[in-house]
């Protein structure tokens, strides 16, 4: 059976030198170091010293100090234990083994075990009778309380609320200006120009009533946090899975590729075979015809060599005559053409390009918005209401990332709420994450795959966030002006668009410089800012009845300003294809209408028979999928051939 661990293991301990608490002190996360670890912390903390606060060895959160202008040494001594920490100490902590133990503490340092009979809760001591009577004629310790010590009580008496400052004085007072309990010489001395000082037994029910209710922040907080858990853990279980079955995938990928080797192998060894075949058989071919000729030769050699040797004119003469008919077709020449040769091209640079640029997906067709004839067919609908929103989500835009895998992260301005919402659809199973932002989020430009920014002009703010898919805060970038349009011009550069001025595009560092200003003609106010594959700007405004695309040094290249049917009524959101079309939401007219990439009308893409209230933000993924926020929905549409 395990042995129960005791308090101070636990709870008792300072982190710094994993000791008992000497003198402890908690600070305002609620981490508790005795005062002298704390002390000699601090004082190698020079930023912290600078910044006139206390940071926190563990978390590193500042705490701030009462009086700035005092020493270090003194924002340390103010510093005082929390109430749970100082009942455990009262409990378990240094001295309480005597009081256990019913040994006086007096005479334990005497060497003697004399049993104690009284305890003073000033000096926090128990006394035999002996000692007892000398602690009570002491000039400063005859009026402090003492309680008696009997078979049945050990120890379980109250505390007294002694000041920090003056140990020997119970505390009486709390400052409300300095938030802090003090005791009357505290208030005549440090606190006397304070305007806001009563009395404990005022403020008692009040703290405990402040307390109260940050317990009951602190379990929803836990109760938050433990759904937190159990969504990620369920989220960690299906990334391994996804994990897996992308591993399978190109496993089984690269054993398709390696038989497509391995056959292309076989047939160049069965072309080798074959033309070598080929050219051994007419090589055999001309070896059985040169012999032919070679036995014609001999034959020849013989009979004239026989005709020569004889002596027989007549013979002479008979082989001389048929030697002038058969001598020319009888030369030793070899007119026949050389045999072939097996020659094997084989070109490694262009091989090994080829390996490179070898990709292990899949390849499909997909039928874009762009694809002559194709229409639109409602994919799935992402509804982005929760339990405890206060109002309807007002979704102001949406983009989508693929991180570092194939699933896709759909991250969503919710304007009213001031939050980012992503959702992560591994395996088509939808998990979703928030970031509370300080004002309302407008539009959302994407950085790369895994990283965006996006404009909080209520707040004079562009934040950036990496999501992963949990959307995790990187920078907050301070501007001058109130921007809601946003978008990337280039790793470096983001395209803002400002309100009422007469520059109303502004291109900023990443630090929030204005590097120049762009005039955008007939748009004073933009509403949204896109980016287009040869670096241009569209913008749009709500208010206007134009959208227009200029360079990104200012110079037009379009002014769209369609009348009668076709007339812009509240343009907002704005996309491109991967030709280059432009898509441009109509919040009024409850469509998303299409463009050339010059600016000349298409067609209606989507409009209100399809599902569209009040469109606010486009997008397309990579694979041809549009996303819409319509209401509290984002509606997501996949486009298919007639």
């Amino acid at each position: 059976m395990a042995t129960a661990k005791k308090p101070t293991e636990n709870h008792l301990t300072c982190v710094i030198c994993t000791e008992v608490f000497t003198d402890p002190a908690t600070l305002q996360c609620h981490h508790t170091f005795c005062k002298s670890c704390l002390l000699k912390y601090t004082s190698t903390q020079p930023e912290a010293v600078q910044a006139k606060s206390i940071p926190c060895p563990s978390c590193r959160q500042q705490t701030n100090v009462t009086n700035p202008d005092s020493p270090v040494e003194e924002w340390v001594s103010q510093l005082k234990p929390s109430h749970v920490i100082q009942g455990l100490m009262d409990d378990f902590g240094p001295g309480t083994k005597a009081v256990e133990e019913h040994v006086c503490s007096v005479c334990t340092k005497q060497g003697k075990t004399t049993p104690a009979t009284s305890w003073c809760s000033v000096c926090d001591v128990v006394y035999c009778e002996g000692c007892l009577q000398l602690h009570n004629v002491m000039p400063g310790l005859c009026d402090h309380e003492v309680a008696h010590l009997s078979d049945h009580t050990k120890t379980k008496v109250k505390h007294r609320f002694m000041c920090q400052v003056h140990r020997d004085k119970p505390t009486e007072l709390f400052c409300k200006d300095c938030k802090q309990a003090i005791c009357t010489i505290c208030c005549s001395i440090k606190h006397r120009a304070c305007k806001d000082v009563d009395t404990i037994e005022s403020m008692t029910p009040l703290v405990k009533e402040q307390l109260t209710s940050k317990i009951e922040r602190l379990r929803i907080n836990m109760a938050a946090r433990n759904n937190n858990i159990t969504r990620r853990k369920s989220t960690i279980q299906d990334v391994k899975s996804n994990s897996q079955t992308f591993k399978d995938q190109v496993m089984k990928t690269r054993d398709t590729v390696m038989r497509a080797i391995i056959r292309k192998e076989k047939q160049l060894l069965h072309d080798i075979d074959k033309a070598t075949d080929e050219q051994l058989h007419e090589l055999q071919a001309d070896i059985q015809s040169q012999e032919i000729d070679l036995q014609m030769y001999q034959q020849q050699y013989d009979f004239t060599a026989n005709a020569v040797t004889s002596n027989c004119e007549m013979d002479m003469y008979a082989v001389y005559e048929s030697m002038g008919e058969t001598f020319t077709e009888n030369r030793d020449t070899d007119n026949r053409p050389a045999a072939g040769r097996v020659v094997l091209t084989h070109d490694l640079d262009k091989l090994s390009q080829a390996v490179d640029e070898l990709q292990l997906g899949e390849v499909q067709v997909v039928h874009g918005v762009s694809h002559p004839g194709s229409f639109p067919v409602l994919h799935h609908t992402i509804d982005c209401k929760e339990d405890v929103d206060g109002e309807d989500p007002y979704l102001y835009d949406v983009t989508v990332l693929t991180g570092d895998s194939s699933a896709k992260m759909m991250v969503v301005a919710d304007y009213d709420n001031k939050r980012l919402l992503t959702y992560y659809t591994p395996n088509f199973k939808s998990f979703h994450y928030q970031l509370k932002c300080s004002n309302g989020p407008w539009q959302i430009a994407k950085l790369s795959e895994s990283q965006i920014a996006v404009s909080v002009p209520d707040s004079k703010e562009i934040v950036t966030v990496n999501v992963t898919p949990f959307p995790e805060l990187l920078s907050i970038i301070k501007t001058s002006k109130q921007y809601y349009a946003l978008a990337s011009l280039s790793p470096s550069q983001l395209a803002t668009g400002t309100y009422k001025q007469s520059h109303s595009v502004d291109i900023l560092d990443m630090t929030g410089r204005i590097l120049r200003s762009i005039n955008t003609g007939v748009i004073g106010s933009p509403d949204f800012i896109h980016v287009t594959r040869n670096n241009n700007l569209i913008v749009s405004e709500r208010d206007g009845k134009s959208l227009v695309c200029v360079t990104s040094e200012g110079d037009a290249v379009f002014t769209y300003t369609p009348t009668g049917d076709r007339a812009l009524s509240y343009p907002l959101g704005i996309t491109t294809t991967s030709t280059g079309d432009i898509l441009l939401v109509g919040y009024d007219s409850h469509k998303v209408i299409q463009l050339t990439e010059s600016g000349q009308f298409v067609r209606a893409v989507l409009t209100q028979q399809d599902g569209l209230i009040c469109p606010r933000g486009v997008c397309l993924d990579a694979d041809g999928l549009l996303y819409v926020t319509s209401g509290r929905y984002v509606k997501v549409f996949k486009f298919c051939p007639r």
